[in-house]
Formats: structure tokens, C-alpha cells, sequence
């Protein structure tokens, strides 16, 4: 193994230790303001301010990346974001 692979291999593994992964949370015609907002500062740990945001970001754009962090520690949270009828998906 070349010495510029075994850089790029070690830049990989630490992009990937340090929380890569991004929930994306997606606009539907369902759920309200309110819920999306509750469930996103119960879920996600969202200050109510930062999870208005988001919601209005869903809204308006179609889509916002509402966390980011360990695949372990996401998989939950999208569970939950699923449960309460959101749509999301970890990327």
C-alpha cells in the first residue's frame, strides 16, 4: 500500500469516527408546524428556536439536515423521527 493510500484510508476512517452522518428530514403535506417543531426539540435535542427553524427550512426547501453525528447515535433518533410520522432518513 502506497503511502498516499494509507493517508486517504486514515482520512476515511476518521470522517467516519467523527460523525459523518447526517439525518435529513423531508416536506410533507401531513404533519404540522407544531409537531414537527415538538418532536424535532424532543428527538434531536433542538433548542425550540433551532427546531422552528428546521421546520420552517422542511417547509420552504423540501428538505434540512436536522443532526449529524455517529451512525449509532442517529439510527435511534431517525426511529423516532419515523414513529412520530416525519419523514427522514439517515445519510
Amino acid at each position: 500500500m502506497s503511502t498516499q493510500e494509507k493517508v486517504l484510508e486514515e482520512v476515511e476512517k476518521k470522517s467516519v469516527d467523527q460523525g459523518s452522518n447526517e439525518i435529513v428530514l423531508y416536506n410533507d403535506d401531513v404533519n404540522t408546524f407544531d409537531h414537527v417543531i415538538d418532536t424535532l426539540i424532543y428527538t434531536c435535542e433542538h433548542s425550540p428556536v433551532q427546531a422552528e427553524q428546521c421546520a420552517l427550512l422542511v417547509h420552504y426547501k423540501g428538505k434540512c439536515i436536522v443532526k449529524t453525528g455517529t451512525y449509532e447515535d442517529l439510527m435511534p433518533r431517525c426511529s423516532k423521527l419515523l414513529q412520530a410520522g416525519l419523514s427522514a432518513e439517515i445519510v
